[in-house]
């Protein structure tokens, strides 16, 4: 299928190495369709094969697909675009720059005349494919030296070459700052000669080239037919694993079967599940696997899973032909691996103290001609584009960070385990749930002002407390810290980077969370994934999350990854799929994660694996056999009406709730976000243009501040926010905004004294 296609897109590509190197490797963008337009994508040149993969990480087990630079044509479009037409598929690939452009395609030039002298090499040999003989090997050793000698040659012409273009160098200096004609004829003599000798060297180290070329190509052949048997070989021997792993699963699923399961086991309960195959929710059949259509059909996972029946359980962990997790201390059988629901929907035990609000003013329905505000924005920081209120919600992104805790609980639970690898299931849980109330909620958050706080007392109903405060502006970054007396603390300073590309609108969370249970010291980090808002000028808004999380246990070294898979029109996945594997620190995987990210999330403990073989297309597979899975966290029900209450989720509904005693910079305290809510949306327009307009002056008399230290020779310490400090962490490495105390100590004494007048 033809993956032919134009649109606009730029990113940073890793820059890759030269270009003059067996193999070339870095980030380039590919098109996919007119629905999800570029995505990166992490290529590798090698051997006349283009290989890409969705991360470098892939490049052990998964290739996404592979241009034969042999028959392929390489052509050129704009200043960043690459265009590779092989077997009647078209792929149109994009750099960043057209710097990086152009090492490609002299990369993928040079790859391709190779490829092709290979292939006419190939096809001129009948010879067997058999290794060398003693005297083939002795004449190889014979050559080797020859190329040895021809390359000391080389260096040495290389040495006179540079000796003399110094030399010429200085003579060229020399006659640029003379002054009398009469000397200046000697010296371009001097030149004329210094000239010479550097063309007769440049000749000499020309003619030993082409010598040093002459043969290598000559004793090429013989190497190149080695390499293709041991090639084939390989990709044979790979096939068979594969088959072989196909057959002995399906041989123990016939076997678990069998009539005589139930007679040997008389006193084993047993149903029409037990030792059946069962996939993950909406995974593909393995022949849906080698189909590729678009990227979005590339996102499978790498394993297959295989509910085990507690008679095949007590078996594996009785032999040593398990591979996964029977080494571990703490067991989960039927009953008892997790509770049924990690997050009680009834909450009998966490009953607020006090009474909030369940509702807000519904949204007035106001028409917009949105074609006419967002044509003159595409390509523009969508920070940097004044919206009205009528494209917002009446909260503002602290109050959306805020929402992370909104499944709490989670993290209340995984401070009370025991065992390290079951708390990284509910840490990876609570990551997931923080992507529950987004499936509905288009509208874009208020960006808060510089030096603008947002607190969430929760104390006394379940023993948490939550600050946020807007620490930059440009680029917009907000710090956030989370105290709980249940055992945990979490912290994280987030970018968010947004660009609106005409037909869908990206927002690249950045930076890292932190997470710290008091009790055991673990210490969890992971980064956010891609959101998308597709279909912005025409059709109905949808959201979208996509990419992969690493949740990393930098106490332990144990990993959990998970992987959000786009939605396709094209896939037979479930939507919004979300899937994971929690290893240990040796990558042993222990538990299997599944589920959506805007309905559930489900963990199944590994008994059994067993690694299939890669495929002609390096696809590989790893068979799980786990026990049934169990429920880690389920979505809230929205609130009745929430579809005219902007789809907010019960603790949505409580943020902007207006709160006595909160800091003077909160975002409660926002007059056009009040407005917004009250369904005051002209008045809020206004207001919003004067508090961005304040904001524009103060930051210009910073500037100024900054230019007239400069040139007094002063110093100029900027902008420091007032709750929160750079710090350089002790476990990532990396330098962010820590909560650095104060805040809380401030309200009880109620003195805002310190607090700017942002509003």
């Amino acid at each position: 299928m033809s993956e032919q296609g134009k649109g606009s897109a730029s990113a940073s590509t890793a820059a890759p190495p030269a270009a003059g190197s067996d193999t070339y490797k870095g980030w380039l963008f590919k098109w996919t369709n007119y629905l999800k337009g570029y995505q990166r994508r992490w290529f590798v040149l090698s051997n006349g094969l283009l290989s890409y993969y969705r991360t470098q990480a892939e490049m052990a087990h998964t290739c996404r697909g592979t241009i034969n630079l042999a028959t392929a044509h390489i052509d050129t479009e704009d200043a960043c675009n690459i265009v590779l037409s092989s077997g009647g598929r078209t792929y149109h690939l994009k750099a960043s720059t057209e710097v990086e452009r152009q090492r490609w395609i002299t990369a993928l030039e040079l790859a391709k005349a190779k490829a092709i002298r290979m292939m006419n090499d190939q096809s001129d040999d009948s010879g067997d494919e058999e290794p060398a003989s003693r005297s083939d090997r002795s004449e190889i050793q014979g050559t080797l030296k020859i190329l040895v000698s021809k390359l000391d040659d080389l260096s040495t012409c290389n040495d006179l070459i540079a000796k003399h273009g110094a030399a010429l160098q200085r003579s060229l200096s020399e006659l640029e700052s003379l002054k009398v004609p009469v000397e200046g004829g000697e010296k371009i003599k001097a030149v004329n000669e210094r000239a010479t000798l550097f063309r007769i060297t440049s000749n000499a180290m020309i003619n030993a080239c082409r010598d040093f070329l002459d043969l290598a190509e000559t004793h090429s052949r013989r190497w190149q037919r080695a390499l293709q048997y041991e090639r084939e070989q390989r990709t044979h021997l790979e096939e068979t694993i594969e088959q072989l792993a196909k057959q002995h699963n399906s041989l123990e699923r016939a076997w678990r079967a069998a009539p005589t399961l139930s007679a040997s086991a008389p006193s084993a309960p047993t149903s029409k599940k037990e030792g059946s195959e069962r996939p993950l929710k909406g995974e593909a059949s393995d022949e849906d696997e080698d189909t590729e259509y678009f990227d979005a059909m590339e996102d499978s996972p790498a394993f297959i899973t295989v509910t085990a029946s507690d008679n095949t359980q007590r078996r594996r962990s009785q032999s040593s032909l398990s591979g996964a997790s029977g080494a571990n201390s703490y067991d989960w059988n039927q009953g008892d691996h997790m509770s049924p629901s990690y997050n009680d929907v009834s909450g009998k035990e966490l009953q607020p103290r006090r009474q909030r609000r369940t509702r807000v003013p519904d949204k007035p329905n106001y028409s917009l001609n949105l074609w006419s505000i967002m044509k003159n924005c595409i390509g523009k920081e969508l920070s940097k584009i004044p919206m009205p209120v009528n494209f917002n919600e009446p909260l503002s992104m602290l109050q959306r960070l805020t929402e992370d805790l909104e499944y709490h609980e989670l993290l209340d639970k995984a401070a009370r385990c025991d065992s390290s690898l079951e708390q990284m299931c509910l840490v990876a849980a609570f990551s997931v749930s923080s992507y529950a109330t987004t499936v509905h909620r288009t509208a874009k958050p208020f960006n808060p002002l510089l030096g603008e706080t947002y607190e969430l007392d929760r104390l006394e109903e379940f023993g948490y407390r939550s600050l946020c405060e807007q620490v930059s502006h440009h680029p917009p970054a907000a710090a956030h810290h989370v105290i709980s007396q249940r055992g945990w603390t979490l912290w994280q300073e987030i970018t968010i980077a947004s660009k609106f590309r005409g037909k869908y609108l990206s927002i690249m969370p950045l930076g890292a969370i932190h997470l710290q249970f008091h009790s055991s010291g673990n210490h969890y980090v992971w980064r956010k994934v891609t959101s998308t808002v597709h279909n912005i000028i025409v059709g109905k808004l949808w959201i979208d999350q996509s990419g992969d999380i690493e949740i990393v246990n930098h106490r332990t070294k144990e990993t959990c990854q998970l992987k959000f898979s786009p939605y396709s029109y094209f896939s037979r996945d479930v939507a919004r799929k979300v899937t994971g594997v929690v290893a240990d620190n040796g990558g042993q995987a222990h538990y299997i994660l599944s589920g959506t990210w805007d309905e559930k999330i489900e963990s199944a403990k590994i008994i059994q694996s067993s690694r299939g073989g890669s495929g002609s297309e390096g696809k590989q597979k790893t068979i799980y056999q786990t026990l049934s899975p169990k429920l880690l966290w389920k979505k809230y029900p929205l609130p009745e009406n929430a579809e005219n209450m902007y789809y907010f989720s019960a603790l949505a509904l409580t943020l902007n709730e207006p709160d006595d005693g909160v800091c003077l910079t909160d975002s409660r305290l926002r007059p056009d976000q009040r407005l917004m809510e009250d369904g005051r949306w002209d008045e809020a327009n206004s207001e919003k243009q004067r508090l961005e307009e304040k904001q524009r002056a103060v930051r210009r008399r910073r500037e100024a501040e900054a230019s007239d230290a400069l040139d007094e020779g002063r110093e100029y310490e900027g902008y420091r926010p007032l709750w929160f400090q750079r710090r350089r962490d002790s476990v990532t490495g990396e330098t962010n905004f820590v909560y650095k105390g104060g805040y809380w100590e401030a309200k009880e004494r109620q003195d805002w004294t310190m607090c700017p007048n942002i509003f």
